[in-house]
């Protein structure tokens, strides 16, 4: 089937990039292994507080999170609660974590990252449970944190990104927290892997192939056929009443229209969404290459976008 190309200095970046087309349980145990990101990395050179804490979820199980705080920060600030991606099936609270650390620099926002259970050890609800309970821990611990309550941001990328979507839809059900703007990047938002962006990126080797989210969906769902819109968002059958949004995609990936598709019921349902699809990227191109041209352009919209709503969000500490 015919696909859009992919940006010529991405494709070349790529190029020393080992691909796959399938995932198989027999695989996961390694590829975990890649997709845990070390942090020390990420924090050199930064002027910044961390801590690590464990919290109690419903079920009896203690989930980690992590806190980063600018060194020095007194004021109460926006807070960003991070949900890390990896198919739902890998990944820790570290993944992807140079994303909410620029908005850190820029801001002065306490970032705060969970380390939800990963399936198919956990399955159904538990992840966006897990996620939620943390999500609730940042609120009710926001003076301590130095966090403006009414600015907190919730926000992740591909399973991370669904798994935000979820969280937010639990907390409007749930009457809070109260949630500032959600910012979904490249997010996965429907097991039903149907869409002609699912089928275009099909049958060949990829970052994510439609192969490959069957494997993490069916790891969270196995056959149950009862899927909450928690789960998978696109379910949902309203969307009014959810905070301003951000969506953004690459046009050379699986997850294109879902995100489009979602963006479109925002907007029917009378919310705020703010829709980028960048010509060329491959699924999560600004996190894997965040120096090429596109993923600078990416980052910096995503970054200025969250400035105007920050600004449009009066502090009240």
């Amino acid at each position: 089937m015919p696909r859009p190309d992919l940006d010529p200095e991405l494709r070349a970046l790529l190029a020393d990039m080992p691909l796959m087309t399938e995932i198989h349980p027999e695989m996961l145990a390694q590829l975990r292994q890649f997709a845990a990101a070390p942090l020390a990395p990420l924090l050199q050179g930064r002027a910044v507080d961390h801590h690590d804490l464990t919290i109690p979820t419903a079920d009896g199980a203690h989930i980690p999170l992590s806190v980063f705080r600018p060194t020095g920060s007194t004021a109460p600030a926006p807070c960003v609660y991070w949900i890390h991606g990896g198919g739902m099936i890998m990944g820790n609270r570290f993944s992807q974590l140079d994303i909410p650390l620029e908005w850190l620099d820029e801001f002065g926002a306490v970032v705060v990252t969970v380390d939800h259970r990963l399936a198919p050890e956990a399955t159904g609800t538990t992840l966006v449970d897990d996620c939620y309970q943390g999500l609730l821990w940042v609120a009710e611990h926001a003076e301590e944190l130095g966090v403006d309550p009414s600015r907190v941001i919730v926000a992740g990328a591909s399973a991370g990104g669904g798994l935000a979507a979820g969280t937010v839809l639990m907390a409007r059900d749930r009457n809070g927290p109260a949630i500032a703007a959600q910012v979904l990047i490249c997010p996965m938002l429907d097991h039903r892997n149907n869409t002609t962006s699912s089928t275009q990126f099909s049958g060949e080797p990829a970052v994510w192939t439609r192969e490959m989210n069957e494997f993490g969906w069916r790891s969270v769902l196995g056959d149950r056929t009862d899927v909450p819109a928690y789960v998978s968002p696109a379910l949902a059958d309203d969307l009014s009443g959810l905070p301003t949004t951000y969506i953004d995609a690459g046009s050379a990936e699986v997850f294109r229209d879902e995100d489009v598709a979602y963006a479109t019921a925002i907007w029917a349902a009378g919310g705020q969404a703010e829709l980028h699809l960048w010509a060329g990227g491959f699924h999560g191109f600004d996190a894997l290459y965040p120096r090429a041209a596109l993923s600078t352009a990416a980052r910096t919209t995503r970054t200025t976008w969250l400035a105007r709503t920050l600004a449009q969000t009066p502090a009240t500490g």
